[in-house]
């Protein structure tokens, strides 16, 4: 009972800052809309009543509450599409970065912690420490501006923006374009040109985000593992003559995985979504974070409240995954 009026308040809590405030920030969304020059009063009347804006502020936030609860977001001011709509369109985008982000980043910084705490205090731990140190401290949007610089302006070997070259005709099937580029109709007419094509545009987001996540899985997989390496059920298994290989991947990175698990959902909804925000803007990924950007200068307050809210429901599912995850890696937590 007690977590579920966790929940309940929880949830009531976005909704009040995702209603209330943007509406707090400078500038009229309608006058965003119809234009600043010459605006017609009558006109601008008319939107506002048709936008629902001529209502107390406590009865429009009671109508998106009922409104949300049903899955309703309200229409964008901008596009006038549904914002419902225009989320499914953009959830694939984010979240295939985020998981290419999330992908690299446990197969590079699981490794190297690994690797720094079997030769701990050696040159190889300092380096690797070092370059844990450095990733951590750079922002995403200049290591962004930094590979658009490298890798597009000066080597030429990836694209700047976007998910996929004009010349290829993809048609969105599933959203995730490294699925849809494999689909049997892409693959009768590009082969496997559009994929590796997508690969490239995916590149440069996807190392800007996972610097960060690199270095922190190194760092706590350092520490986890050097914390279980002199357990005396370490050196039991060297002494029963199990090689360091087997000792390593299926006694001691098993249990010093369970803090990790803990920082994978942490990354996922701090790093892929909230980081991908600047990441998004600077290549111009067609994600959430590219579109809660726009909205916000446009003061589209539907478009907002719906993305907060979304964000703030995954959040909480993301926990509660994670969670779960920690107690079946870990049987001492069930009781």
């Amino acid at each position: 009972m007690a977590r579920l009026w966790a929940l309940v308040s929880t949830l009531l809590g976005i909704t009040v800052i995702a209603f209330f405030v943007i509406r707090v920030a400078p500038g009229d969304p309608v006058m965003m809309m119809i234009g600043e020059r010459g605006a017609d009063p009558q006109q601008y009347q008319e939107a506002v009543s048709r936008l629902g804006f001529d209502k107390p502020l406590i009865e429009q936030y009671l109508v998106f509450v009922s409104r949300a609860v049903q899955g309703d977001f309200g229409t964008s001011v901008v596009s006038g599409r549904e914002v419902a709509s225009e989320l499914l369109d953009r959830w694939p985008a984010t979240i295939e970065l985020g998981l290419a982000a999330l992908l690299v980043a446990l197969l590079i910084g699981v490794p190297a912690g690994v690797t720094a705490a079997i030769h701990r205090g050696s040159l190889i731990d300092r380096l690797l420490t070092a370059g844990s140190l450095v990733g951590s401290s750079m922002p995403s949007f200049w290591l962004g501006l930094l590979m658009i610089l490298i890798f597009s302006v000066g080597l030429n070997v990836a694209p700047v923006s976007g998910r996929l070259d004009v010349a290829f005709d993809v048609s969105p099937v599933t959203g995730f374009m490294l699925i849809d580029t494999l689909l049997p109709a892409a693959r009768a007419e590009y082969g496997l040109r559009a994929f590796i094509d997508a690969l490239h545009h995916l590149l440069l987001p996807t190392l800007t985000i996972c610097a960060i996540p690199v270095a922190v899985f190194a760092r706590m997989t350092r520490a986890s593992m050097i914390e279980v390496l002199s357990e005396d059920y370490i050196q039991t298994a060297y002494a029963k003559g199990l090689s360091t290989t087997r000792v390593i991947c299926l006694h001691a990175l098993r249990n010093a995985l369970m803090p990790i698990i803990t920082v994978i959902g942490l990354f996922f909804l701090s790093v892929a979504i909230a980081g991908a925000i600047l990441t998004e803007t600077i290549f111009g990924w067609p994600g959430i974070g590219s579109y809660i950007v726009s909205s916000v200068y446009a003061r589209d307050y539907p478009v907002i409240q719906g993305s907060i809210l979304v964000i703030g429901v995954l959040v909480i599912l993301t926990n509660g995954v994670v969670d779960l995850l920690y107690r079946v890696a870990n049987p001492r937590m069930r009781t």
